[in-house]
């Protein structure tokens, strides 16, 4: 178990850093960049759980071991998502058959 000690300067700064990406995620809510709205909404989300794991759940002083259950963990999750979109991208939809 690490006892490494965050300054609370540290915790501000990141803080400071999330509330700027979450206005970010709003501004770019009301901003029609056509499909690259998802895009950018994801990268600005994705962007905040980095910072979040690394520096609240103290990913970013842990042991090594920690580390590469993590990566496990994001590996798995691009894995099932690249089944998921195999799956979806296959298809052979049928017009109108949704609605």
């Amino acid at each position: 178990m690490s006892s490494h000690i965050v300054s609370p300067k540290i915790y501000y700064a990141i803080f400071a850093s999330l509330m700027v990406l979450t206005a970010s995620t709003v501004a770019v809510a009301f901003v029609d960049l056509g499909e690259l709205n998802i895009v950018a909404a994801l990268l600005i989300a994705m962007s905040k759980a980095t910072l979040v794991i690394l520096f609240f759940m103290h990913l970013r002083y842990s042991e090594h071991f920690t580390w590469v259950m993590v990566a496990a963990g994001v590996a798995w999750l691009v894995i099932l998502i690249g089944l998921t979109l195999s799956d979806i991208l296959t298809r052979a939809w049928i017009p109108g058959a949704l609605g």
